[in-house]
């Protein structure tokens, strides 16, 4: 692909030009490692390097443009140098220009919020693909294009392989597009530049506050994406959650809600809750999904509010909605021999094990036992690790406290930092064990279950992988859990 500087830079806030704006280029990225003859490189000031040191790098790989904000001295005579006020934005403006801006040519919904956005976006692929239309989705359980899966490394990828991604749906005839926006995304201003039919929040908790230094900015991150579309988009909000309008008040967007509790566009009410599934009261439709939990209820209220915003037909979401398995790692149970049941969920914030817990002890026997399994991610929010583990401890018959994605930490100071909370506590000192080995700890839960007895394994969901030390080791807790359950 080949496209004039001058139409990729236009919006990108650009300040001063040295150099030909007319030239041709082939390609564009902010990692010099990648830059091939005749792209655009893009220096971007991160958190843990600054773009601007391998400026030089990408010139010598065959940069003909760069896109800073600050022009380098004595600046190459045969290289373009455009110099802008925000890289970040101007790298995903860039990006979006490159490839002929392809959000606005799909109608694309960003999901976001602190847990339910993988379900959401997950979901409305399913249930839009069931009704007949062509669909795109980016999330962290993978990408799709139409059938064509694809694996991801980010929730919400750079904005160079999200406009790719984008511009191979419409290629592809794609209608629709679900990405997951995270708050990370949101705050590197990744999805600058994009075009949002529709934005939905989920809700907001305790997460991710190692990086975003606070609650505030947390929630501040998460805005942006509802004050991106314009008069003729949606803003569909959770009216439950007391952020819910908060988030949405300088959005432009027509705002609509959803809401288990209160008077809402669209209203949900749980019937009946079992490990089967969900009967439900949507609208004044009853509806069965597959899905359980009250956690579950709302993002299906939220696929539902999505459609009727777009509208569809109730009785068809519906019966659509009702046929759809949820996203891998997200509440995947099974059942072994003794009738043990194995869980395996990706809840690694407070707020989503305490839904999950909450949840089994509402669909529990009196005498089944609920055996817990779970850690905290290394190089992440320590703040959260605490009321995990008291959370973890409450909720559960036995806890125990385990290896997550330790990456450069070491594993047993992040078990200690999930304990430190019970070690005083002389009513928990008999529910928790503390075994490093993920695996280990998997095999002694395992010993643990008597029949009948629940198994949950949290944090990890559908990873396939464990990282340590900068590298990923293949681990899978469901298949590793099915193993030895059916022992």
């Amino acid at each position: 692909m080949n496209t004039i500087l001058s139409n990729i830079i236009y919006k990108a806030g650009t300040v001063e030009t040295s150099g030909d704006v007319q030239i041709s280029v082939t390609g564009i990225t902010a990692d010099s490692r990648q830059v091939k003859q005749g792209a655009l490189f893009v220096a971007v000031k991160g958190h843990t390097t600054d773009g601007h040191r391998y400026i030089d790098d990408a010139i010598r790989s065959g940069a003909s443009a760069v896109i800073c904000e600050q022009i380098p001295v004595p600046a190459k005579p045969d290289v373009t140098y455009i110099k802008v006020n925000d890289s970040q934005m101007a790298l995903a403006v860039a990006a979006a220009n490159f490839y002929d801006n392809p959000s606005a040519k799909l109608k694309t919904i960003g999901v976001t919020g602190t847990n339910g956005k993988t379900t959401v976006a997950f979901l409305l692929r399913e249930v839009f693909t069931k009704l007949g239309y062509s669909c795109g989705l980016i999330s962290t359980v993978g990408n799709r294009i139409r059938d064509i899966y694809l694996d991801t490394t980010h929730t919400t990828p750079d904005p160079v392989t999200i406009n790719r991604l984008l511009s191979e749906m419409v290629q592809q005839n794609c209608e629709f597009a679900f990405i997951e926006v995270s708050s990370h995304a949101l705050d590197q201003k990744r999805v600058d530049g994009l075009h949002f039919a529709g934005a939905v929040f989920t809700n907001l908790t305790h997460d991710h506050l190692d990086y975003h230094k606070g609650f505030k900015e947390y929630l501040r991150a998460k805005q942006r994406l509802f004050e991106m579309p314009d008069k003729k988009s949606f803003a569909l909000t959770n009216l439950d959650d007391k952020n819910g309008m908060i988030i949405t008040q300088n959005s432009k967007a027509k705002t609509r809600t959803y809401s288990l509790k209160a008077i809402a566009d669209y209203k949900g009410k749980v019937l009946e809750n079992t490990f089967s599934g969900l009967h439900m009261m949507i609208d004044n439709h009853e509806v069965w999904c597959k899905l359980t939990g009250a956690f579950n209820a709302y993002n299906m209220l939220a696929v539902y509010g999505v459609g009727r915003i777009l509208g569809e037909d109730p009785g068809d979401l519906l019966t659509a909605i009702s046929s759809c398995e949820g996203p891998p790692g997200r509440f995947d149970f099974f059942r072994g021999k003794d009738n043990i049941v194995g869980i395996v969920d990706y809840a690694h914030t407070p707020d989503a094990l305490k839904n999950v817990l909450e949840n089994i002890q509402s669909l529990r026997g009196k005498h089944e036992k609920l055996i817990t399994v779970v850690g905290c991610g290394g190089d992440r929010d320590k703040e959260k690790r605490a009321p995990m583990g008291t959370i973890a401890a409450k909720y559960s018959d036995q806890v125990i406290f385990t290896s997550d994605n330790p990456r450069y930490e070491d594993p047993d100071a992040i078990i200690a930092d999930m304990v430190k909370g019970l070690e005083v506590d002389p009513t928990m000192k008999n529910k928790y064990l503390t075994i490093t080995g993920r695996e280990e700890a998997l095999k002694i839960a395992r010993v643990m279950a008597r029949k009948n007895d629940i198994v949950l394994v949290a944090g990890k969901g559908h990873e396939k992988y464990q990282e340590i030390q900068g590298q990923k080791f293949p681990f899978d807790d469901k298949a590793i859990l099915q193993e030895l359950l059916n022992k």
